[in-house]
């Protein structure tokens, strides 16, 4: 005879919910020292990442230095309707999105193959060796290596327009001219950091389980054919996060490289927003404008990745959340 009454149904989910409560807690004693060690992290992002967006109201006033945020005209979006309209961030918003879009498209594939030949390679000094002289210049500041470019690129006795003289051509100024200085961007980025951006999917190659190229071996399925249907599959969940990363910076041409090397020739095809936020913000020493230019970059750059976590759910079945 069943006895159950409803106050029993009524206690199973309360204590369904006390007892997860009991286990989160035994979890979290179980690691307490992991916590702990958590605290640090917290507290940087706390003061250095969260408490400065309180300097995101600067975007709707009519700063000035002097009166400060709490004495500031408050002018709601003026400062957006002023982007909007303004003829010169279009054309630098232009050039962000040209610069950006080129990277991705040229330098996005190039560590994955990078990663690929590497893992064919058995000599493993030589393996080794490859790797470190094409990691080594990440850890160069851009301002080295815009003045290492410079000097080889120099119309005047620079390394390329040498050899450029002696097969008979003319000489180019590459950074001075309008129609080469995205290209000279795009393949300086890729120089500094390719060989750097290849060591995430190395390591996404190396957590592929060897049993599966045994199995193909013995199937009878080459290099060729074991890196298209095992490596690839293997690593595409680690290329579709990095893509989505990559879309959500969309916005980020690189400031800090074209700082070191553009000039006001090349402020038609050169400048981006970052480097527009630097000259405004500091050159003019208009700190609301920049700060509603930066605002608009973030919110882009975080409904990109939105966008792209999206698609790649809907047509890969792959996502970051």
């Amino acid at each position: 005879m069943n006895t159950t009454t409803a106050a029993d149904i009524d206690s199973k989910p309360a204590a369904r919910a006390r007892a997860q409560r009991d286990s989160r807690w035994k979890l979290f004693r179980s690691h307490i020292e992991m916590y702990v060690l958590l605290i640090p992290g917290l507290i940087f992002l706390l003061l250095f990442k969260y408490t400065p967006m309180y300097g995101i109201v600067i975007a709707f006033q009519d700063f000035n230095i002097f009166d400060g945020i709490a004495g500031s005209k408050w002018v709601g979006l003026e400062q957006f309707r002023k982007l909007m309209q303004s003829e010169e961030f279009v054309q630098v918003f232009t050039n962000t999105l040209l610069i950006s879009v080129y990277k991705i498209v040229l330098l996005f594939p190039v560590p994955i193959v990078v990663a690929l030949l590497l893992n064919e390679i058995r000599r493993m000094f030589f393996k080794r060796t490859v790797q470190t002289i094409i990691y080594l210049p990440h850890f160069l500041s851009w301002v080295i290596i815009s003045g290492l470019f410079i000097n080889i690129l120099s119309p005047s006795g620079g390394l390329v327009n040498q050899f450029l003289a002696w097969l008979g051509m003319k000489e180019i100024s590459f950074l001075l001219d309008n129609d080469y200085f995205r290209s000279v961007v795009v393949f300086t980025a890729g120089w500094k950091e390719v060989g750097w951006n290849a060591i995430i999917f190395i390591a996404a190659i190396a957590g592929i389980e060897q049993e599966q190229y045994e199995a193909a071996s013995i199937d009878g399925a080459g290099r060729i054919k074991q890196m298209w249907y095992i490596t690839l599959p293997g690593i595409l969940p680690t290329i579709v996060l990095m893509f989505i990363l990559r879309i959500g910076h969309l916005l980020d041409a690189g400031t800090e490289q074209i700082l070191t090397m553009y000039n006001p020739v090349v402020y038609q095809t050169g400048d981006v927003i970052g480097t527009y936020v630097y000259r405004v913000g500091l050159g003019k020493m208009d700190y609301s404008f920049s700060t509603a230019v930066g605002l608009f970059n973030s919110v882009v750059g975080f409904l990109l990745i939105v966008f792209g976590n999206t698609f790649s759910k809907k047509l890969l079945h792959r996502s970051i959340w």
